[in-house]
């Protein structure tokens, strides 16, 4: 079963607890007939659950914007692969997130507890919400301070949100600000920021920690992000 499966057809049940387990809870209420036991495997569950924060905040994002569209979901799909029967009912999960009492603050805290402070794969999650935030034109000033209370919540300092902010904000971030170096850097000092970030962002380092198959796609993007501004630092 892919992970829409298993989100939208209540296969996780309460396992994973908080309030990304509540919200698997509503949607399991609102749309499966039966209920299968939750997945034991810890990977797994963070699995389900990075999947439920990216919409549950995302979802936020736009109650927080004060503008419903549906190219948030549009965006999304751009990024993450959603097989065609699932759309409508993805759609509806993206709904109900928006729509449910707890803030998003319980969302991005509940990540951290299973992530980790700081961790790459929350900035991954963060790279996300920045693309659905553009979906609709310019990022807005409410878009704006929600990305960046969450990446406050996430544990990044002001000149860390700058930098993705630089980055994920514009339509193409400057090299040096992606690998974290300065313009002038030196061959040494640039080869061990790409080597460090390489290490950190490769889809099978998130993915054991518990990115899923579906995101791999964006994981991949970013990637293709940290080499390319590499390679123009090295022509210099």
């Amino acid at each position: 079963m892919n992970i829409w499966g298993m989100i939208i057809g209540g296969a996780t049940g309460f396992a994973i607890g908080g309030p990304i387990g509540a919200l698997l809870g509503i949607a399991a209420g609102h749309y499966a007939e039966a209920k299968l036991k939750g997945p034991g495997n810890p990977i797994e569950a963070r699995k389900i659950a990075f999947t439920v924060a990216i919409i549950a905040l995302s979802a936020k994002m736009a109650k927080a914007d004060g503008t419903i569209t549906r190219s948030e979901i549009t965006a999304f799909r751009q990024k993450v692969h959603i097989p065609s029967k699932d759309i409508k009912r993805v759609g509806q999960f993206w709904d109900l997130a928006r729509q449910t009492p707890d803030g998003f603050q319980s969302y991005a805290k509940q990540s951290v507890d299973l992530f980790g402070s700081r961790a790459p794969i929350l900035e991954q999650l963060l790279e996300l919400l920045f693309f659905i935030a553009k979906a609709d034109g310019e990022i807005s000033i409410p878009e704006w301070e929600y990305l960046n209370s969450v990446s406050t919540i996430f544990g990044f300092s002001d000149p860390e949100f700058k930098r993705m902010a630089d980055i994920y904000g514009t339509e193409e971030g400057a090299a040096h600000i992606i690998l974290g170096v300065a313009p002038d850097a030196e061959e040494s000092e640039i080869k061990a920021a790409w080597k460090r970030l390489v290490k950190e962002n490769h889809p099978d380092k998130l993915i054991s920690q518990g990115l899923p198959d579906e995101f791999v796609e964006a994981a991949t993007d970013r990637m293709q992000l940290i080499n390319t501004a590499y390679n123009s630092m090295q022509k210099r």
